[in-house]
């Protein structure tokens, strides 16, 4: 699951930082820009909700600026590979228990939280690029994941 899970976040990486390219060639449209920014908020929210760490855990839809994204993708990517490498076989089939931004209540499987983190980003990233598109980009990244994995066996 370790390796697994480890292959699907590098995706996401990558996926990100080709979305953010674009947005940036574009001359940082406003839409895609929030949308690529809520991805990654949400990502460090969940992060800290996978750590059980304490606290606030940020806003799920921050006002960044698409220069800040770079960075935030990389320390985002250290992060979650960081906590993925820390897990044990057993981790993986834990159940986590927390709360949502209404304080809703949830228990549910650490696998399914991670499968939701990269399918979320994958939405967002979809999002963006039909905002892109909207902006007048002719040509949008390969994001889908079957080209990320085509290009690493070569």
């Amino acid at each position: 699951m370790k390796a697994y899970f480890t292959k699907l976040f590098q995706y996401d990486r990558h996926a990100n930082l080709l979305i953010l390219e674009t947005i940036k060639s574009a001359d940082n449209p406003e839409k895609p820009v929030q949308l690529l920014a809520h991805l990654l908020g949400s990502q460090q929210v969940w992060l800290k909700r996978c750590r059980k760490d304490p606290g606030n855990y940020g806003p799920i839809w921050p006002d960044w600026k698409a220069e800040q994204l770079d960075e935030i993708i990389e320390q985002n990517h250290k992060d979650w590979i960081a906590f993925i490498n820390s897990l044990s076989d057993e981790d993986f089939e834990s159940k986590l228990t927390y709360q949502n931004s209404k304080g809703d209540t949830f228990t549910d499987d650490l696998t399914d939280i991670l499968a939701h983190v990269i399918n979320h980003g994958t939405h967002h990233r979809a999002q963006a690029g039909q905002q892109l598109k909207f902006a007048g980009v002719d040509k949008l990244p390969i994001t889908d994941y079957i080209f990320y994995i085509r290009g690493q066996s070569k």
